[in-house]
């Protein structure tokens, strides 16, 4: 459990910067919501998803990480049986079957499913001594494709595809050989063709044929991109001023507050408020990359570059999408978009990241 004397090397700075983001975020979400009565009241549900996450996170940083990697076997059947759950009873909410309704609360498992996958990967990588062999990389490849393939069934590719870093990121960390990865990666672009022919939905196929030509489709599948484009331009470089922008009070871009909250910044806050926000997130990714540094242990390093591919993974993907960079996925941006499950499990990840480095003083 904490003991005391660990108070003093929690890292602060990094504390700081994610609620500074998560602060920004609420503001965002309140002037991107506060102009309609069905959504006035989001900015309260974050707030309070802060709250759980904010606690969430004093419980992964309390109790010593070898023990969350320790049972991260049980915690990792738990996520599955979560998952499949979802898949066969979930709630169905804008025609994806992704949430646990628990009271007044939708629970997303998939969120928690990158913080699952970090910690059995980095206990997995951990208990193996030596550079990772061809069957110990297909066991940690199942151990991730089960739960991708899962959550792509919901179906949410986007959040799928955040597994994919967590486990080329540990991987290479662990060792891994430079020619195995470039097979790998040789691979990923092989299957490719066959994925667009065969698992690609015919609406994920528009996404990505329109993101190259959004004008093919303006009022339809582009529609969102070419929103999104002119939101980011419109903001100048000081922006139009808090709840003063058009695109997104008046409600021309789809999904402001969740998937596009980051062009409700440029807009409303120009390359200015930009600049802090892309300043805060380098600042978190630079510290936590620090932080896998000092581990005191291999166990602590794989755990910290785990949740760290994916938040990293999820922040540049969104805000190239939120520039019309990127083709539109549902991919929030962590710590600033819309979504409880989301922030409750981000906050608990960074629980670990700064569990491990409070901890490389002890035994």
């Amino acid at each position: 459990m904490f003991e005391r004397r660990l108070y003093y090397h929690i890292d602060w700075a990094l504390l700081f910067a994610i609620l500074a983001l998560c602060a920004m975020g609420v503001l965002m979400i309140f002037s991107a919501t506060a102009a309609t009565p069905a959504t006035s009241r989001m900015y309260v549900t974050q707030s309070y998803a802060i709250v759980l996450g904010l606690v969430a996170m004093v419980v992964t940083l309390s109790v010593d990480y070898r023990a969350f990697t320790d049972k991260s076997h049980l915690l990792y059947i738990w996520l599955l049986g979560a998952l499949l759950y979802v898949v066969f009873f979930g709630d169905v909410q804008m025609g994806a079957r992704r949430w646990i309704p628990i009271g007044s609360l939708n629970l997303q498992p998939s969120e928690f499913a990158k913080v699952g996958v970090a910690l059995v990967l980095a206990k997995y990588f951990g208990e193996n001594r030596g550079i990772p062999s061809w069957p110990d990389l297909a066991v940690a490849g199942v151990l991730t494709a089960i739960p991708l393939g899962l959550i792509a069934k919901e179906p949410d590719l986007g959040t799928a595809v955040t597994l994919v870093p967590v486990f080329m990121a540990v991987a290479y960390l662990a060792g891994i050989q430079t020619r195995i990865l470039g097979f790998l990666v040789a691979a990923l672009l092989v299957a490719a063709p066959v994925a667009w022919q065969f698992a690609l939905k015919d609406y994920q196929k528009t996404r990505i044929s329109t993101f190259l030509d959004p004008s093919q489709d303006a009022k339809g599948a582009g529609y969102q991109q070419i929103q999104a484009r002119i939101t980011v331009g419109s903001g100048g470089l000081q922006g139009k001023g808090f709840r003063q922008g058009t695109q997104g009070q008046l409600r021309f871009l789809p999904v402001a507050h969740n998937d596009f909250i980051f062009s409700v910044l440029a807009e409303e806050r120009g390359f200015v408020g930009v600049v802090v926000a892309l300043a805060l997130y380098l600042f978190v990714i630079v510290r936590t990359l620090e932080a896998a540094r000092l581990a005191k242990d291999r166990l602590g390093s794989y755990l910290v570059i785990g949740v760290l591919a994916s938040f990293t993974f999820q922040v540049i993907y969104n805000i190239t999408m939120s520039a019309g960079l990127a083709p539109v996925k549902g991919l929030t941006l962590p710590l600033m978009s819309y979504g409880g499950s989301s922030m409750i499990a981000t906050l608990a990840a960074f629980g670990l990241v700064l569990n491990v480095r409070m901890r490389r003083f002890t035994n």
